[in-house]
């Protein structure tokens, strides 16, 4: 299979938008106020968290240059 280069603003807009899924996701649980966060598995009962740690670990975008996005915000913050 061929590789797929992406340029420019095509590209940014790709990895900004994966990288906001996975900071829209984690922000809510953050705080006093911070909520609860359902996460569907392939198996098993769904877990329900307010760890951000956690929910972070179980994002994963459909797109791959998103999914580039979210998996270089979890390494930087590791």
């Amino acid at each position: 299979m061929a590789k797929q280069i992406h340029y420019d603003t095509e590209a940014r807009a790709a990895l900004k938008k994966g990288v906001d899924t996975l900071a829209n996701a984690v922000k809510v649980t953050l705080g006093p106020k911070g909520r609860n966060v359902v996460i569907d598995k392939s198996f098993g009962a769904p877990t329900i968290t307010k760890d951000g740690v956690t929910v972070a670990k179980e994002v994963e975008v459909e797109d791959k240059v998103e999914n580039m996005g979210a998996q270089m915000v979890k390494e930087v913050a590791s």
